[in-house]
């Protein structure tokens, strides 16, 4: 940061400027100070104004909630950017592809929500029909069910639809959990707290749940030839996360519409890793509390990156 002066007639006027790179070019950031000051009031200006440049620094950045408001030419250039520099484009997967895939998701997906099945256990599980003896038959379930799931994105002709987000949560849960398929009832709220009993996340409430997936549904109707696909995956994912309209199981389906958006787009899915599980719940935490979707895409591209290396490595 620095300060510069320009001056107006027989007045000097004071101004704190930030110059940093965004999307491949210098853009700066400036705050009025005042006129003719003296050297101390200067220093003492430029200590009280740095963190609200950094701030707008900050604010430029940013990737507002398409959800409820108008992404600008500035955060389309961003995302655009963004885009190009992941070199996302429509590829194919093989059927070998997409056994692997399969066999990736289904271990990551599950792990991130704190299934012990190893991702060794899950090419047995899927390959073999071998079931681990270590390894509950409720972990063992939700490994077919996941599986089964990424079938059915890959059939179905839906987009998104409260029956097919209640559809995948029947596919997945069917022979694990009692209310498979069934929107949270009347009384169960959803509270999502840190390993430190700190609260990081609440469901909508359950009365709202309805209403708010509706409103998810006809804004991706509204918008899906609008904007990139990647952008509209990324705000179904984060808001049916936001609603938690599930007793359990939330994380798993989010991610499922997340890759069934991309799919219905041609685009390949992507693979959020248990080892990226401390950046993708930031990313949602960003989006719950400023709005921002920035992370979300970052993460998204990254994990795309990732998921063609691997294909191709094996």
């Amino acid at each position: 940061m620095h300060i510069e002066i320009r001056e107006r007639g027989k007045r000097k006027l004071y101004y704190l400027a930030h110059s940093f790179r965004f999307n491949g070019r210098v853009r700066k950031v400036r705050k009025y100070l005042g006129a003719d000051l003296s050297r101390e009031k200067i220093e003492s200006l430029k200590r009280h104004n740095e963190k609200y440049l950094l701030g707008q620094v900050e604010l430029y950045q940013k990737i507002r909630d398409p959800l409820h408001t108008v992404l600008s030419s500035e955060e389309k250039e961003a995302i655009n950017a963004l885009i190009a520099k992941y070199d996302v484009h429509v590829w194919h997967l093989t059927e070998d592809d997409w056994l692997h895939f399969t066999e990736l998701f289904t271990y990551n997906t599950n792990a991130i929500e704190g299934s012990t099945v190893t991702i060794s256990d899950v090419k047995r599980i899927i390959e073999a029909n071998k079931w681990p003896a270590d390894k509950s038959k409720e972990e063992i379930a939700e490994t077919y069910g996941v599986a089964d799931a990424v079938k059915h994105i890959r059939k179905t002709k839906k987009h998104i639809s409260l029956n097919l987000i209640k559809k995948l949560h029947k596919i997945i849960f069917k022979n694990s959990k009692i209310y498979a398929g069934s929107f949270r009832r009347r009384g169960i709220a959803v509270v999502v707290a840190d390993r430190y009993g700190n609260v990081v996340h609440r469901g909508a409430p359950q009365k709202e749940i309805i209403s708010l997936l509706k409103e998810l549904i006809d804004w991706y109707n509204k918008n899906k030839s609008r904007y990139h696909p990647v952008v509209l995956a990324a705000v179904v994912h984060n808001q049916f996360e936001n609603i938690h309209p599930f007793q359990d199981g939330n994380g798993r389906i989010g991610r499922l519409l997340m890759d069934n958006i991309l799919l219905k787009h041609d685009i390949p899915p992507v693979n959020i890793e248990l080892k990226n599980r401390r950046e993708y719940y930031f990313a949602l935490q960003t989006y719950e509390k400023n709005n921002n979707l920035r992370p979300t895409i970052e993460l998204m591209l990254k994990s795309y990156k990732k998921l063609k290396k691997t294909l191709k490595s094996m």
